[in-house]
């Protein structure tokens, strides 16, 4: 069962991304401000890392997260400034971005993962914690904004370029996409610092 609270009575922002390992589009990220627990709905209930829930359940829940967050915020990095910071870069900047964008400011970040920077003047306490989408509502909501929010961006890019399949492979490396790259090439929205073709 997640945690609510890595720190409890403060106001705690948790931070994910999704789409670090695609070959095409942005990398998105999350952060989320839980209010009380006490103030949480029943549909919470549902909530776990979003790599466990199903597409539906991820989009059921999607809008119990915004309404109930004491703020939430997502964050973008382009294909193009991953090829020029690298994918780990553009990560942390995603989260950095996705906290620039919340309406409260914290008083402490729980980030998924192992890898941080100091955010904010003075800088707000944070910890790493791996896994942390399995371990605590705020990052595993983060991760469901950031997935579904990636998704709805990856249909919109197959609308412009169907050949990819983009609908259903949402950039990641299969067969077909690799197929599709040698058959068409590549677009504006594929990562030219991955490796993109399958030999």
């Amino acid at each position: 069962m997640l945690r609510a609270y890595y720190i409890a009575n403060v106001l705690e922002a948790g931070c994910d991304e999704a789409g670090r390992g695609p070959l095409a589009g942005s990398v998105f990220a999350a952060a989320v401000i839980l209010p009380p627990e006490e103030k949480l709905s029943a549909a919470w209930e549902g909530l776990n890392d979003s790599k466990q829930m199903t597409e539906n359940e991820r989009y059921a829940l999607r809008p119990t997260i915004e309404e109930e967050s004491l703020a939430w915020a997502i964050g973008e990095v382009t294909a193009e400034e991953i090829d020029r910071i690298n994918i780990l870069q553009a990560a942390l900047l995603a989260m950095r971005r996705a906290l620039d964008g919340l309406s409260v400011r914290p008083e402490h970040i729980i980030v998924d993962g192992n890898k941080w920077k100091p955010y904010g003047f003075p800088a707000i306490p944070a910890d790493t914690v791996v896994k942390g989408d399995g371990k605590y509502l705020s990052i595993a909501a983060a991760s469901v904004l950031a997935k579904t929010y990636r998704d709805d961006y990856m249909n919109r890019l197959h609308e412009e370029y169907p050949q990819y399949h983009w609908d259903t492979n949402k950039g990641y490396p299969t067969l077909a996409h690799y197929e599709a790259i040698r058959q068409y090439g590549i677009t504006p929205y594929h990562r030219r610092s991955f490796r993109l073709t399958k030999e």
